[in-house]
């Protein structure tokens, strides 16, 4: 059950520095980590991520990106 101050979204990031399947797979694993995250998305061909989840926030996001070895980009 959600709570009412919850806001549920969808954001589209670029991630650079993507070059495989193991990539894709390392991104979504560290930004499914990221608290309000439900869901993730990541394509390989257009370098873009989709992140669907309650209250996300940016820098979370980012710096999962990050850690999974690859930067988010404008």
């Amino acid at each position: 059950m959600r709570r009412a101050d919850e806001t549920t979204a969808t954001r589209e990031y670029a991630v650079r520095g993507m070059t495989c399947a193991h990539c894709v797979m390392s991104v979504r694993e560290e930004v499914a980590e990221v608290a309000g995250v439900s869901a993730v998305d990541v394509d390989l061909a257009s370098g873009r991520l989709t992140v669907t989840g309650a209250n996300l926030d940016d820098r979370a996001i980012g710096a999962a990106v990050e850690a999974a070895g690859y930067e988010v980009g404008a």
